[in-house]
């Protein structure tokens, strides 16, 4: 099986989007995203696929939908998040990039998270689920200033492993 490791960017109130879209645009972590999963197969649901508009370049993209006309080019397609880890069982690293359903779904059988983690509350209607810190490591943090437009911002790219590996 392999390495399933969740990455998101969150607000510190856990909000991940409002209307389908991220909240911020942040250059830093951009390309902590890109750094981290250039080359990895990047697994995310329908419409954070839609939301990105295209496959990203340079990865293997899988997407999960219920939707049984979706086909787009350029995307590996499959109707649940265990379908899609079965049939890539022979990749070393899966990268979940969400949405909040496939955060909540792929959490309990996550190995990693790789987050980061955005230091302003945002009024949101999608949230990254919960989880439990007991669960979890920290492995590295690094504490960095972007920003989101004109506004100077916060992160924290925070790496996490779990203490205890649930399999699916």
């Amino acid at each position: 099986m392999p390495e399933l490791i969740i990455i998101a960017a969150i607000a510190q109130n856990r909000a991940l989007g409002r209307n389908n879209q991220l909240l911020w645009h942040l250059p830093a972590d951009l390309r902590h995203f890109k750094k981290l999963t250039i080359g990895q197969v990047v697994l995310m649901g329908r419409r954070t696929y839609e939301s990105i508009g295209r496959p990203l370049p340079n990865r293997i993209n899988v997407v999960i939908t219920r939707n049984r006309d979706f086909h787009p080019q350029g995307v590996e397609i499959f109707h649940s998040l265990q379908e899609a880890i079965k049939a890539k069982n022979d990749c070393e690293k899966l990268y979940i990039a969400g949405g909040a359903d496939i955060y909540r779904q792929a959490l309990p059988l996550a190995h990693r998270m790789e987050l980061t983690i955005v230091h302003r509350d945002y009024d949101a209607d999608t949230w990254f689920p919960e989880w439990n810190p007991d669960e979890w490591e920290t492995q590295n943090t690094q504490q960095i200033t972007d920003r989101d437009s004109d506004t100077e911002v916060q992160l924290t790219f925070l790496s996490l492993i779990r203490k205890q590996t649930t399999s699916p």
